[in-house]
Formats: C-alpha cells, sequence, structure tokens
C-alpha cells in the first residue's frame, strides 16, 4: 500500500484518504434523506418478512391460510407508502396548518374510544374503536403524531416569547396533559410513555431550562406508577420482568418465551421461517414480540442489523433537525425522532427482558395498520424538512427526475424524461 508522508512527519495511508471520503460523504445534501428513506424501507421490508413468518401458524390455525394475516399487513404497507411520499412533498407552512385540526381529531377519537359500545377493549387496554369486520382504529397512534405538529406549530409561533414560562407552557401542556389524561384512562401505559417522550422533546429543544425537567420527570414518574398501581394485570407485568421464571406459568411466560426465543436464535438464528416459539408458546409474536422472532430466526446479527438501521433513522431526524433554521422543522424533527427511538427501544427492551412489558409494537416492524400509518406519515415529514436542507434541492434538480415521474411521463403524464 503506497503510503504519504505529510509535513509532520507521520505517516498516512491510502484507507486514511478512503475514511476521510466516507466522513465527507456525510455531510452531502441528501445524506439525510437517503439514511431516513434506506432505513424506512428496509425496516418495512423485514417487517412484512418477519409478520409472514411470526403469524404464518396462527393465520393458518385461524383462516386455514398462512397468508391471512401479511396480506393485511400488505394492504397498510400499500397504503402507507403512498401517504408517505404525498407527506415527503408537502410544505411546512401546510404541516402547521394541519397541526390544529388534527389535535381536535385525536381529541375526538380518545374521548370516542372511551364511549360504550364504541371503544374496544384488548389485552386490559381500552383503545380500540371498532368498524365492522376485520376494520379498527387505535387513536392513540395518530395522537402521537398530532402533538408533534400541535407542540411544534405553537412553540414556533411563540418563538421570541418563549423565554417566558406562560408562553413556554400554554397551551402545549395543558393541551398535552389532556391528550395523556384521555391515553391514561384507557389504560395504555406504552403509548403514554411515548407522548410524555413526544413531550419533553419538544420542550427540550424549544430550550426550557433544565431544572424544569426534574420536576417534570418526577411527575412523568408519579403518572407511570399511577398506572401501575391501578391495574393488577400491570404490576405482575412490572414485577414478573424482574424475574419472569419466577412466575413462568404466569405473568412470566410470555418473558420467559421471549428469552427462550432469543436464547435459541444464537449468533445466525435458527433459519427464517423455522421459529419455534410461534407454535402456540409466544404470545403476540407477530405484534409487540416480534423483534423475539426475528432474534430466533436470523440471531444476534438479525437483531443487531435491526437495531443498527433504527440508530441510522435516529442519527438521521437529529441531523435534520439540527441542520434546520426553522423552528417549526427543528422541533418536529426531534419529536418525531424521540417518538420512534423511545418507542423501539422500549419494544426491545421489552423483549430483551431489561424493561417491563407495556404493550407497544415496534415502528415499521410489527403488525398493525393504527400503529404503520402514523410513523410513515411521520417519516414522510422528515424526508419533506430533507429536501429542505441547504444544497439539497440543487442536488435534488441535479439528480433529474425519480422512477414515479419518469414512469408517469412514459404514460403520456406530464412532461417526458428527455425534455
Amino acid at each position: 500500500m503506497a503510503v504519504t508522508v505529510d509535513s509532520t512527519g507521520s505517516s498516512r495511508g491510502l484507507s486514511g484518504v478512503g475514511v476521510a471520503a466516507r466522513l465527507r460523504a456525510l455531510d452531502r445534501p441528501l445524506t439525510s434523506y437517503y439514511l431516513v428513506l434506506t432505513s424506512t424501507l428496509l425496516l418495512v421490508a423485514l417487517g412484512l418478512v418477519m409478520v409472514l413468518s411470526a403469524s404464518s401458524v396462527e393465520s393458518y390455525r385461524t383462516s386455514g391460510s398462512v397468508f391471512s394475516v401479511v396480506q393485511k399487513q400488505a394492504i397498510w404497507v400499500s397504503i402507507g407508502l403512498p401517504l408517505m411520499w404525498v407527506t415527503s412533498r408537502m410544505s411546512v407552512a401546510t404541516f402547521r396548518r394541519l397541526a390544529f385540526p388534527g389535535m381536535a381529531i385525536s381529541l375526538l377519537g380518545l374521548a370516542a374510544v372511551l364511549l360504550p359500545g364504541v371503544g374496544h377493549e384488548v389485552n386490559g387496554n381500552r383503545n380500540w374503536i371498532h368498524f365492522g369486520g376485520p376494520f379498527q382504529l387505535q387513536p392513540s397512534e395518530a395522537a402521537k403524531l398530532a402533538l408533534v405538529l400541535f407542540g411544534a406549530t405553537v412553540l414556533a409561533r411563540k418563538q421570541r416569547l418563549l423565554d417566558r414560562w406562560s408562553h413556554l407552557m400554554i397551551p402545549l401542556v395543558p393541551m398535552a396533559a389532556g391528550v395523556i389524561f384521555l391515553v391514561m384512562l384507557g389504560g395504555d401505559l406504552g403509548t403514554t410513555v411515548v407522548l410524555l417522550a413526544i413531550l419533553l422533546a419538544l420542550l427540550f429543544f424549544a430550550g426550557t431550562p433544565m431544572r424544569f425537567f426534574g420536576f417534570f420527570g418526577a411527575f412523568a414518574g408519579a403518572l407511570v406508577l399511577l398506572l401501575i398501581w391501578t391495574e393488577p394485570y400491570r404490576m405482575r407485568r412490572v414485577t414478573s420482568f424482574l424475574d419472569p421464571f419466577a412466575s413462568y406459568h404466569d405473568s412470566g411466560w410470555q418473558g420467559a418465551q421471549s428469552i427462550f426465543a432469543l436464547a435459541s436464535g444464537g449468533l445466525t438464528g435458527v433459519g427464517l421461517g423455522a421459529s419455534r416459539e410461534k407454535w402456540g408458546y409466544l404470545p403476540e409474536a407477530h405484534t409487540d414480540f416480534i423483534y423475539a422472532i426475528i432474534g430466533e430466526e436470523l440471531g444476534l446479527i438479525g437483531a443487531l442489523a435491526v437495531l443498527a438501521l433504527f440508530a441510522a433513522l435516529v442519527v438521521a431526524g437529529f441531523r435534520i433537525a439540527a441542520r434546520s433554521r426553522d423552528m417549526f422543522v427543528t422541533l418536529a424533527a426531534s419529536a418525531i425522532t424521540a417518538w420512534i427511538a423511545v418507542q423501539a427501544l422500549v419494544n426491545m427492551g421489552a423483549v430483551l427482558g431489561v424493561l417491563p412489558i407495556t404493550g407497544i409494537p415496534l415502528p415499521l416492524v410489527s403488525y398493525g395498520g393504527s400503529a404503520l400509518l402514523p410513523v410513515m406519515a411521520a417519516l414522510g415529514m422528515l424526508l419533506s424538512f430533507a429536501r429542505q436542507e441547504p444544497g439539497a434541492q440543487a442536488a435534488l434538480a441535479a439528480r433529474g427526475p425519480g422512477p414515479l415521474r419518469r414512469a408517469m411521463a412514459w404514460l403520456g403524464f406530464g412532461r417526458s424524461p428527455r425534455t
């Protein structure tokens, strides 16, 4: 290998030049855009494969077809991808206009869940609305996106007044408290934790003094403890995660089976589709505990690959927030990133047995349209923000029309890509 010597007498190999080139690539205008897009598409694709694998036994038992669950997930993905594309083309002004109507609709949905005959309880949480047949909606998932839009809009409008406590806290904190209170009435501990993380991210990146977070952390902790204390099944979940084998045939069953799945996966896994835990041993294998099936079938390598994809998504999200000169973009990007990061960590922590089981899905990977669509809409927002980074528009213009636009031009819609 050729070696050069700089003016200080130290040697520098070509490998150092390669590292420098890779570091420079991270400063390119479209780095954030491609990180978000690639990570999202890979996680969604992996999710479809793993939902098929994890649900195949249950699907065949209930419907006679191994594809019944994954077909529904594929429908949600086919809706989510165009939704993400649409939000990636929307302007900041449009997002801000949607903030107040979105919050109003979310509050109505959360209140409707509590009405007799409208709301439906699943696994101890009253957080679903049934529309007949297989169609159901979980308003608390959409409330996460509504809180992001509302909080970022309100704080951006008050940017010059945020040195006053009254403007910093009102109306964001009371409105967020209302959303969280309605979710708490439904008994959804996992969503409560994620909503608190979104609120904290909005306040932190708006410049709230650090002393506030000590008080707020104590208050949030008290809320979580209240949710745990008021429901015996939730208390059993919290205590059983410390030693799931002590209550193996009761509340510790799910945690123990998750550990069995991860342990049997080893380094490279037992093979795609070869899970033993999905044969009726691990509850919620294709939803909340799909990460355990990933660890079992794809091993430590597969589990770490999923973790790396989420890490890339988080890095890109905070990079978008840091590079923006628009306070709304900074706050919204930070809150979306905190939302996905906290939800992924809480889910994976429960699967690994280091956190209590809270019943929230792994973003983009677990089965379920109510959780998938708001996340994909939020990631479309991140793509929209990434397209507005310094130099990004020029880089996109130099790249030429994308495959969708070329296909539309070929079909006769719009200009030909050659002109």
